[in-house]
């Protein structure tokens, strides 16, 4: 053992030596490209360094020889083309035995078993690791959209709360929530495209945003980019502005899967909707999966090209109807639950039956309901919500009718509504239509002649003895009282 010890110190020490004399020329080579970064940047703008020059990584530097690495195919060639000899120029002002430039693929860098300096400068740590694709090829590892170097510039952060765990389905949705869970889960894809609709807030950015958490969650290699037509318009414009369409198109056609919200903007746009159709052509020749939503279907989009219309189309068409009384209901409960907070039933039940053009505005009013209650320590009551939500309430606000009044009262008395007009003066029949008639007095601006006129052509003063006997009711009999508030929230 102790003859051995000797050996294995020297050969340590041997190693140690190595790689103090190894480290400062990686440190050397950095350094040099660094200045050379700097350089390019000043010299060719910021807008082409970032597309172009920035994604180049350095391999090595040896025998006059300068390696760098790059994922993309397209970079790689433009840089060939229109960069490659000043890079060279760069590079000899920095060491003079540089002779010649190579650009690789990082796949082949990887097959050579080459190392980058930034990755042996952080320790020797080994290159991104490749993964193989659906058609068995050799690709670089893709990154995330939420963790993409360019995700501030191009993509849109993804809201946490819209996963498909806190999406509420009813029969008005559960197409679109079935075919978007479907292209989610899928590793190949499924719909191409998946195209979605509805009116504003009834939940299509939300199952959007769900795709992407649930595809980034499962499967980290496929890369997402999910933006609105606004801002792909906003993009283009820019590219075109900087003459960078290059750059463009290599970022919005590389992707896995794209999805781009609110389509009906670049509706009328005709040089965005040229980009967007051959963009979209092409990832659907690369069986790459397309996501788009707006608020009519392909259809019905006024200013949308033919051809482009009859390639949204193509897939699969999901519309999400306005939601249903059980449905908003469902997402009141789900909501105050989420928020802890002890909102009551008929309260819940209120809010689901008065707002009923959009979840947006639906959650919105839950949340004032529950801050006004903590801030001012007051009990939640339909009364105080309907007292704090009356600018948002009116807008919902429509005639009531004194047939409509009719129809309602009939309903809940379950005598037909022919009987409302009946000269019958049987107490079952009598006592509703007195109902009916004071309500509509209540709710209507309607004279008591003409609230008689529509019971079958009674006199003012018959209404006016329904009105005094419904009062009567109300002050004596407590049940009768809330039998009569019911009815008037109802309507």
């Amino acid at each position: 053992m102790e003859k051995i010890r000797p050996t294995v110190e020297k050969k340590i020490t041997m190693a140690e030596n190595l790689s103090i004399k190894i480290e400062p020329k990686i440190t050397a080579i950095a350094s040099q490209w660094e200045k050379i970064q700097t350089r390019m940047r000043k010299e060719f703008g910021d807008v082409i360094y970032r597309s172009w020059l920035k994604p180049l990584a350095l391999l090595s530097n040896e025998h006059g020889i300068v390696r760098l690495s790059v994922g993309s195919r397209f970079i790689r060639d433009w840089v060939n083309t229109h960069y490659l000899e000043r890079l060279r120029q760069l590079w000899i002002l920095e060491d003079s035995a540089v002779t010649t430039i190579e650009i690789l693929l990082v796949e082949q860098a990887h097959r050579l078993n080459i190392i980058s300096v930034d990755d042996q400068q952080v320790g020797n740590e080994q290159p991104k690791p490749l993964v193989v694709n659906g058609n068995g090829d050799t690709v670089q590892r893709t990154i995330p959209i939420a963790n993409h170097p360019n995700y501030d510039q191009l993509g849109v952060r993804l809201d946490p709360r819209f996963t498909f765990e806190n999406f509420i389905v009813g029969k008005s949705n559960e197409l679109a929530y079935s075919a978007a869970r479907r292209v989610a889960e899928s590793a190949s894809v499924s719909y191409n495209p998946l195209f979605l609709y509805g009116g504003v807030g009834l939940g299509k950015t939300h199952l959007m945003h769900a795709i992407a958490w649930h595809i980034r969650k499962s499967s980290p290699n496929r890369r997402v980019l999910y933006m609105s037509a606004e801002k792909f318009m906003y993009q283009f414009i820019r590219a075109l502005r900087h003459k960078d369409t290059f750059a463009f198109k290599e970022e919005f056609r590389s992707v896995d899967v794209l999805m781009i919200d609110d389509v009906q903007f670049i509706c009328g746009k005709d040089s965005t909707q040229e980009e967007f159709f051959h963009t979209f052509n092409e990832l659907v020749d690369k069986n790459h999966q397309v996501v788009v939503s707006a608020d009519k279907s392909p259809a019905n989009l006024e200013g949308l090209e033919e051809r482009m219309r009859s390639r949204l189309g193509w897939g699969l068409v999901a519309d999400i109807h306005p939601t249903t009384y059980e449905l908003r209901l469902s997402i009141v409960q789900a909501k105050s639950e989420l928020l802890k907070a002890n909102v009551p039933l008929d309260v819940l039940e209120f809010l689901a039956q008065k707002i009923t053009s959009n979840v947006r505005e639906l959650e919105g009013a839950l949340n004032r309901v529950i801050a006004h209650a903590a801030l001012l320590h007051t009990p939640i009551t339909v009364g105080s919500t309907q007292e704090l939500l009356r600018d948002l309430l009116h807008q919902y606000e429509k005639p009531i009718t004194i047939e409509d009044i009719q129809k309602k009262v009939a309903e809940h008395y379950q005598v037909k509504l022919t009987q409302m007009h009946s000269p019958s003066r049987a107490r079952n029949i009598a006592r509703p239509r007195q109902v009916a008639m004071y309500l509509a007095k209540q709710l209507t601006v309607h004279s008591l002649p003409e609230i008689g006129k529509k019971f079958g052509g009674r006199d003012h003063t018959t209404v006016l003895h329904a009105l005094k006997k419904i009062e009567e009711l109300c002050a004596h009999d407590r049940e009768f009282a809330e039998d009569i508030a019911f009815l008037r929230r109802s309507l």
